[in-house]
């Protein structure tokens, strides 16, 4: 069973947490971590610059695809960044509390 962080960019701190909280009440992810960043990237042909908010949800592997849908239902973005990175290394307490908390990737 393979364990991993997602990184999602949000619009503003309120979003990343209403996502947060979502994907944790869905048990989708056991926890959420929330930071607030400056951004810069160019969409439809124009450079941005942005005050955004990060989310980074800690799941399992077999819950990406429902947490992928669970975001972008609620996510406010048209191309939210959704970014999986595979975790190689679970500390084993942890990971039996994530276990607890996660479901079984049954929606």
């Amino acid at each position: 069973m393979g364990y991993c962080l997602v990184y999602v960019t949000a619009s503003d701190e309120e979003e990343a947490m209403r996502l947060g909280e979502s994907a944790v009440n869905a048990r989708l992810a056991a926890c959420a971590n929330v930071f607030p960043i400056r951004s810069c990237y160019r969409w439809q042909g124009r450079l941005e610059k942005a005050v955004e908010s990060v989310l980074i949800l800690k799941t399992r592997e077999e819950l990406v695809p429902a947490l992928e849908r669970e975001i972008r239902f609620r996510h406010s973005y048209q191309a939210p960044a959704f970014l999986v990175v595979p975790l190689s290394h679970v500390e084993a307490e942890f990971a039996r509390w994530m276990d607890g908390e996660l479901g079984t990737g049954a929606r």
